[in-house]
């Protein structure tokens, strides 16, 4: 199985230091829903894996957060783009869980729920985070400059080797091609 995972907000769409919480603050970065559209053509499933500490802040409700979800699916599916899943973590850095990135937990309900070995999926995000987790069940980290990724690209502990594109459209012509 052709398989993708990508963290939503900053490669999704926007992302906002105050969070995104509600569907009305929801806004897609230009070409990221074609681009999930490319992958779905080229035959990869493509899931969603998103840290959502707003909910365990007590910023919105997981009923908003998939109103959020709603939206985006619902605009991925006018550019012929679906979603294969959204997984997401609901708790803060406090609550010590094992499915906030960078901890790998989610990658792994991705896995056990897929049947998939993700050694090598690529595994697309703009932030430290999203590469940390990706590393840790072998996937392939790949950084976008969109959202967090400038700053994450001028991290020094950034590791050597990670691809790097300007944005989720340049990412999903990477790997279709």
């Amino acid at each position: 199985m052709k398989l993708v995972i990508l963290d939503r907000d900053g490669v999704i769409n926007h992302d906002s230091d105050q969070y995104i919480k509600s569907p009305d603050e929801w806004k897609p970065i230009p070409g990221s829903l074609a681009a999930i559209a490319r992958l779905n053509q080229a035959g990869y499933r493509v899931v969603v894996a998103s840290n959502q500490s707003g909910v365990g802040r007590g910023l919105f409700e997981t009923d908003t957060l998939m109103a959020i979800h709603d939206k985006m699916i619902r605009a991925l599916a006018q550019v012929g783009g679906r979603l294969d899943a959204i997984f997401f973590c609901p708790h803060t850095n406090g609550d010590n869980c094992e499915c906030r990135k960078p901890k790998p937990g989610m990658y792994k309900e991705i896995a056990a729920r897929f049947n998939a070995d993700l050694a090598g999926v690529p595994a697309i995000g703009d932030s430290m985070r999203d590469l940390q987790a990706a590393v840790a069940v072998g996937a392939q980290p790949m950084l976008v400059l969109t959202g967090k990724g400038r700053k994450t690209a001028d991290d020094p502990d950034l590791p050597p080797g990670i691809p790097v594109f300007p944005d989720l459209a340049a990412a999903a012509a990477h790997i279709v091609r």
